[in-house]
């Protein structure tokens, strides 16, 4: 099943099931996830001071990193069947139509990686936004394969998302019983002595791992402030997109935000560097807050950006290390509700309450004549109930030392 990535509202945490909680994430690749903030980079570029970058602006061909992976929709004509403007070499290849053209979407091959496009461009149109996803399916090989890609808005106009363009990387993976012969050929040759080793592609998601592990990390040792701002950036972007999966996409959001936080600790001045491009200046009282802003953007809802502060500053507080923000979220009552509530109530400073005044020392409020047979300095309870005007009709009177400090707490 497809998982796309955009940013609903923060509020969107009462449905856990609607954002795919707890399902199994897909491990792509390092290249895989580089390539994709790759492009969201170079859209980036392209946007300057418009709501969408000028599809004049971009030039798929030109493109050598990951143009051969891209696919260029033109919508000028409609939305059910957009054109497709520009198909790279790699996607061409997968569809099995290396020497054939294909005009729009629907001469796509069905099982093809490119009819995936289908499930998430109508998201862009209604959104206005990036979004990227990221999934598995057995393709038209009938071998399993997992894929991550982004699909970016561009406008002839400068107001009307009349095309998009897509990049996506993937990885085809040996079948259930491939991997068991090759499981048991690599234990055979490596026996008696045998160190455990990541079974993953080559430059997959084993690259880089620790050993026996068989995933890679969430960031690369050479990633850069810059790079986690990108991907924390794109991740926000596409969960504003998102009208389905919303806790997913968010949670993912808000982890790539607090794995962004912890190297901007690390990278003060940096960080001040960024905040000065983006016009943001840092509060000492909730310096957070800068980074919530620099992610989701400056102009998101304030109640939003202080949630989303208060939520990193609750993973910063527990020292919650790289990439474990989502599993606490999904582990935690309430979610992001419920770690708003745990954060602000430590931060609400505790009064500490005065002893009560013993009863030998409280002034007199009333006298009244009544024989209970109880020593006189000794506590009395008495019950009692409204009467008119004022009055106060007492029905019964007890000697009982333990509630009477009760109530002594309780008149403070």
């Amino acid at each position: 099943m497809d998982s796309a990535r955009g940013h609903d509202d923060i509020r969107h945490d009462d449905d856990p099931a609607a954002g795919g909680v707890g399902e199994a994430e897909i491990a792509v690749g390092l290249d895989e996830r580089r390539m994709h903030v790759r492009a969201y980079n170079h859209w980036v570029s392209l946007l300057g001071d418009r709501p969408f970058p000028a599809i004049a602006d971009l030039d798929p061909a030109s493109i050598a990193d990951f143009g051969p992976n891209s696919v260029l929709l033109d919508f000028s004509a409609g939305l059910d069947n957009p054109a497709i403007q520009f198909l790279g070499r790699a996607l061409r290849d997968e569809c099995g139509m290396a020497d054939q053209d294909i005009a729009h979407i629907a001469d796509v091959p069905a099982r093809s990686l490119l009819s995936r496009l289908t499930d998430h461009y109508l998201q862009i149109i209604a959104n206005r936004a990036p979004i990227g996803f990221e999934a598995e399916f057995v393709g038209t090989r009938g071998t399993p394969t997992m894929y991550r890609g982004i699909l970016m808005p561009f406008s002839s106009d400068a107001a009307t998302i009349d095309y998009i363009y897509g990049v996506i990387n993937w990885k085809e993976l040996a079948s259930a019983g491939q991997q068991a012969a090759l499981a048991a050929e690599l234990s055979a040759a490596r026996a008696p002595q045998r160190a455990d080793a990541a079974v993953a592609w080559a430059d997959g998601p084993g690259a880089g791992a620790p050993a026996g592990t068989g995933l890679a990390p969430d960031h690369g040792a050479a990633d850069t402030l810059d790079d986690r701002l990108a991907a924390a950036r794109a991740s926000a972007a596409a969960a504003r997109a998102a009208d389905t999966r919303s806790h997913a996409a968010l949670y993912r959001a808000l982890g790539r935000a607090h794995d962004f936080a912890l190297a901007a600790h690390a990278a003060p001045d940096r960080l001040a560097a960024l905040l000065a491009d983006a016009g943001i200046v840092a509060q000492a009282r909730s310096p957070l807050t800068a980074v919530a802003k620099l992610v989701f953007g400056a102009d998101h809802d304030k109640t939003r950006l202080t949630e989303i502060a208060t939520v990193l500053a609750h993973a910063r507080r527990h020292d919650v290390p790289d990439g474990g923000l989502p599993r606490v979220l999904e582990a935690t009552p309430g979610g992001i509700k419920g770690i708003v509530a745990d954060e602000r109530a430590a931060r609400r400073p505790v009064r500490p309450r005065a002893d009560p005044a013993p009863l030998d020392r409280r002034a007199t409020v009333a006298t009244l004549s009544l024989d209970t047979g109880i020593a006189a300095g000794e506590a009395v309870v008495l019950l009692g109930r409204a009467g008119p005007d004022g009055t106060v009709e007492v029905v019964g009177a007890v000697a009982d030392a333990r509630l009477a400090g009760a109530l002594l707490k309780r008149i403070g």
